[in-house]
């Protein structure tokens, strides 16, 4: 029962965080565009402000989560007399998603805090500039996400 309700946990944590990513760049990026900047970039601070707030839980839920449902297993399976060997698709996940959490962390906290800070000084020569990284490594973690979704269901 608690795997189960740790696992959801987890799957529903990625979607958020990983469709949230595909949201933003697919669909409300280029509809943004028809704005102004300064209202673009004001909207697309105030969205950022929201989604990386649920990301944080997201991705510390995502992470708890699932270091403690390969301590189950493998507790179990040292439990049972046998020995625990990671399979390499969890291996990849969980390398891949403990890289992912590290660039969220540049994100929010490097990045995000610089692109706000001209956005709240009405800059928006600058604001544009600083939003270009930010984008840049929202897509790369994003592209990290997918790859970590094929080698799950490639594994299965």
């Amino acid at each position: 029962m608690l795997y189960a309700l740790l696992k959801t946990i987890h799957v529903l944590s990625v979607i958020l965080w990983v469709g949230g990513m595909i949201f933003a760049e697919l669909f409300l990026r280029p509809a943004l565009a028809a704005l102004a900047p300064p209202e673009r970039l004001r909207l697309t601070q105030a969205v950022l402000a929201r989604f990386f707030t649920a990301v944080l839980w997201a991705s510390a839920l995502a992470l708890g989560s699932g270091v403690w449902m390969i301590g189950r297993v493998a507790k179990a399976a040292v439990q049972s007399g046998g020995s625990f060997s990671m399979p390499l698709s969890w291996t990849v996940m969980a390398g891949l998603g403990v890289l992912m959490v590290a660039l969220f962390g540049y994100i929010r906290f490097v990045l995000y805090p610089r692109f706000a800070a001209t956005v709240a000084a009405a800059d928006w020569t600058q604001a544009a500039e600083r939003l270009q990284p930010l984008r840049l490594w929202v897509r790369v973690n994003l592209v990290i996400g997918l790859v970590i979704v094929g080698v799950l269901y490639l594994a299965h």
